[in-house]
């Protein structure tokens, strides 16, 4: 065992670990949205319908969400370099039986599987990667966490589509062995443990009730909208078992045992960490939800192909990349506050989802949107390594993988909320701006007259009040990311580290 100074890596061992990091970090993310595109074509080949097929991706979700806060835990049980290992390996291995899966059942059993292992990936990784530079290196170490994070979601629908056209759905799965297998091999033989304070009890209590929780809340995120939400009974009682078991284990983890399995005392002694995590929900509230009504706006109703859908979420992610390195300079060189940048990049965010929905119409082309795509990445390139180094610095030891493990939770909970109340926003919006339009298709309405006049079918009338409905949905969606992420701005004002802890300097990109 090791302290946290022992940990410290130099020259080609530090840059070999972080290469197997960024590997296992960047198979996680992307595994989480690169499914979503092969969805249809999973269904059809195994003869599944649309609510059965969706648990591939509902259940590897909801065992990814139990799992992440669990990560601190394991790790001292197993020691952090068993644990992580082992969950690379056996992601590893339950992708290559993902896609040697021959029935839906066995498809999701795997999937879960594959989300127990994956689900601490990113928490731990981070705090690996945190212990692996000296302390003046804090935002590199974050900044390079950050691009395995930022890389997934914007190459994942692209490559998932590519993979499915040109070879099947399979090879969505197989494309993680090799990767997986390299960054097993570079941590097994590379990873030092730092030090356990005590061999952890179980707490079976808190274990079931924040398993019985996070997975009725995560099930309901994901189905409500299928289901008509509190319309339907199943919802109804799904939701109040999430909310009582929720309170009971927090209650319970609080105030009732010693040890607890999910120490949350931090949130309450730590200011920090606390608003560092609502922080974290409302990046990943906007990042994800950006993700996810992009693609479906410009290839649903612009007919953009899958490539040049996926061509848009790059150049954002391209402008995130090169913006989070100018973050680094700012914080080194002239010693900006995080709390400054983090502040400017949420506002920078919400004037780019304004500008998307100023902009998002049935006439639109790729160019229409690149302006509002870069503007919105330099304002995200600006949130993560502000936001980590900020939590990071104010924590040691062992809280520092209960930090990481919480704001990894938050992240996810922050996309998966934004999931369901985008999708209830578009349904709903859509059919409110239908109603209007349709009532004005009257013929009495000059165009309509006009139209009737040159033998229009009445079906080609009622698509384009869709059409027209739908894009107005889509902008009223941008519009409300960006309405969301400007109201939580001001709690970067909250984001003070403690006295006494400064913000390390970023240093060069240099072997030592």
């Amino acid at each position: 065992m090791h302290g946290t100074d022992d940990l410290i890596e130099y020259g080609t061992r530090r840059w070999l670990v972080v290469t197997g990091v960024m590997l296992a970090t960047l198979l996680q993310v992307l595994d989480a949205t690169i499914v979503n595109v092969a969805l249809p074509t999973i269904q059809g080949n195994l003869g599944a319908n649309f609510d059965d097929g969706a648990w591939i991706v509902t259940g590897y979700i909801i065992a990814a969400v139990i799992v992440i806060p669990l990560t601190p835990w394991l790790q001292q049980l197993l020691g952090r370099r068993t644990y992580y290992v082992s969950a690379i390996v056996g992601f590893t291995i339950t992708s290559a039986l993902c896609g040697f899966a021959t029935s839906l059942h066995q498809l999701i059993f795997f999937r879960v599987l594959q989300g127990l292992c994956g689900g601490g990936l990113i928490a731990t990784g981070q705090a690996i990667m945190r212990d692996t530079f000296p302390p003046r290196q804090l935002g590199l170490s974050q900044a390079l966490t950050s691009l395995g994070a930022i890389v997934g979601p914007s190459i994942g629908p692209t490559l998932g589509g590519v993979l499915t056209d040109t070879l099947s759905w399979n090879w969505i799965f197989f494309v993680n062995i090799v990767p997986g297998i390299i960054s097993a091999l570079l941590c097994a033989a590379l990873l030092r443990d730092p030090a356990r304070t005590e061999r952890p009890s179980l707490d079976g209590v808190g274990l079931a009730l924040m398993a019985i929780g996070l997975g009725s809340l995560q099930y309901v995120l994901d189905e409500g909208e299928r289901y008509d939400w509190f319309n339907n009974g199943t919802i109804v009682r799904i939701a109040a078992l999430a909310i009582c078991a929720l309170a009971a284990f927090v209650y319970w983890e609080l105030r009732v045992v010693e040890r607890p399995i999910v120490d949350l005392r931090i949130l309450r002694h730590n200011r920090v960490v606390a608003v560092g995590c609502l922080l974290a929900m409302t990046l990943a509230f906007s990042l994800f939800g950006g993700v996810i009504l992009a693609p479906q706006f410009q290839q649903n109703l612009l007919n953009f192909t899958a490539t040049l859908s996926g061509l848009s979420i790059l150049t954002r992610a391209l402008g995130i990349m090169v913006m989070t390195f100018v973050t680094l300079a700012l914080l080194n060189r002239f010693k900006v506050r995080p709390q400054v940048l983090l502040g400017i990049g949420f506002v920078i965010v919400s004037i780019a989802n304004f500008l998307t929905a100023r902009v998002s119409t049935t006439q639109s082309v790729f160019g229409t949107f690149v302006f509002p795509l870069v503007l919105g990445g330099v304002g995200f390139g600006m949130l993560f390594v502000p936001l980590s180094v900020a939590v990071l610095s104010s924590v040691r030891g062992p809280d520092t993988q209960k930090a990481t493990s919480l704001l990894s939770l938050c992240q996810q909970l922050g996309g998966s909320i934004s999931t369901a109340v985008l999708v209830t926003l578009l349904d709903r919006r859509g059919a409110f701006h239908q109603d209007i339009l349709a009532a004005r298709v009257t013929l009495a309405n000059p165009a309509v007259q006009r139209a009737l006049q040159e033998h229009a079918p009445l079906a080609l009338i009622a698509g384009i009040v869709q059409q027209q409905a739908a894009t107005m949905a889509f902008a009223d969606a941008f519009f409300f990311l960006g309405a969301v992420t400007l109201v939580l701005t001001p709690l970067v004002f909250f984001l003070r580290a403690p006295r006494g802890t400064s913000v390390p300097a970023v240093g060069a990109i240099a072997m030592e």
